[in-house]
């Protein structure tokens, strides 16, 4: 059984995210960055459409990095993480790609779409209670599984990968004021942050989260890694009921706040994403988009990562027609 204690964990060096982008090469793409049509908008607005990866996803980033990097004695015996449906697909891509088979720890919540996905992409599925699936994130492991394990948030090497979307953001848009990031356990965020400290220190980056799940806000606010309400919804690729202890020195030192946006806020920022640029995005992934609507201060252009755009399409038909999925 794994143990509790707080590993240390420390961000990823420029050097680190520059190697990963020449190691993820021919596994995940360079996603375009384009201005979002939003008339009404007191910033120039772009979106980083991670939701055009292979697996309509970043985590190909990071499972991608912390996979080829591995050495291959490591992962004789296959690759296996915990994930509510987008590390996993980036985790079973890679691997069938490498030969290496994979196994998915999801939360029962779980939406079908994701587990479809990977199915298609042969990763085997361990469906266990939410607070199951949340213990083996802080332990690293899963009790009696084979393979290596790879931290969906807490790994240097997926942060890494991460970061590589903050070489790309500053390579097309090197006078950004701000970068808004979809917040789950922080990967995301360091990674982007990570490189855009090391190449534009005054670029502010923020956490997006949604109000039925922001940890991050109230651990910003009790000045320590805490626990809040958490109330599952439509938006299941963010949120979760606590920030990681591991991570939480790292968010607190590299970002710059947490932006809360509602379900109501994410359904109309969805809607837009489709009605103005015909691009679809998942609920995590038009949080960033919805908290660029709301304001940020001090910002005049404002780059929102575009996380994901594996939604239902059941949700997705009802969010078209105004209605809460």
């Amino acid at each position: 059984m794994g143990t509790t204690n707080v590993r240390e964990l420390s961000p990823p060096i420029l050097e680190e995210i520059q190697e990963a982008q020449r190691r993820l090469k021919g596994t995940a793409l360079r996603t375009p960055l384009v201005r979002l049509d939003a008339g009404d908008a007191r910033a120039e607005l772009w979106l980083k459409l991670e939701n055009l990866q292979p697996i309509g996803s970043f985590k190909i980033r990071g499972a991608g990095n912390a996979i080829l990097s591995a050495p291959r004695a490591e992962l004789v015996h296959g690759v296996y993480t915990a994930s509510a449906g987008n590390m996993a697909q980036g985790v079973a891509y890679v691997g069938r790609k490498l030969g290496v088979r994979s196994t998915v720890i999801v939360p029962e919540h779980a939406p079908e779409a994701k587990l479809a996905a990977i199915q298609r992409l042969g990763g085997r599925i361990v469906k266990v209670p939410f607070d199951r699936w949340w213990q083996t994130l802080l332990e690293h492991e899963y009790p009696g599984m084979e393979g290596h394990f790879i931290h969906p948030v807490a790994d240097r090497r997926v942060m890494a990968g991460n970061g590589t979307i903050g070489l790309e953001i500053l390579e097309e848009l090197p006078d950004v004021d701000a970068v808004l990031v979809p917040f789950g356990g922080g990967g995301l965020s360091v990674g982007i942050a990570s490189a855009v400290r090391a190449l534009k220190p005054a670029t502010k980056i923020y956490a997006c989260e949604v109000e039925t799940a922001a940890p991050l806000r109230a651990s910003l606010a009790a000045g320590k890694a805490t626990t809040s309400d958490y109330t599952p919804s439509f938006v299941d690729g963010i949120g979760g009921k606590s920030v990681l202890v591991e991570m939480w020195p790292l968010v607190r030192a590299l970002l710059d706040g947490s932006l809360v946006v509602s379900l109501a806020e994410i359904v109309g920022a969805i809607r837009l994403l489709v009605e103005r640029n015909r691009i679809v995005a998942e609920g995590a992934g038009a949080a960033s988009v919805a908290a660029a609507l709301k304001g940020v201060p001090d910002a005049r252009k404002i780059v929102c990562v575009v996380s994901g755009g594996n939604i239902d399409p059941a949700k997705l038909a009802k969010v078209l027609v105004g209605e809460m999925p």
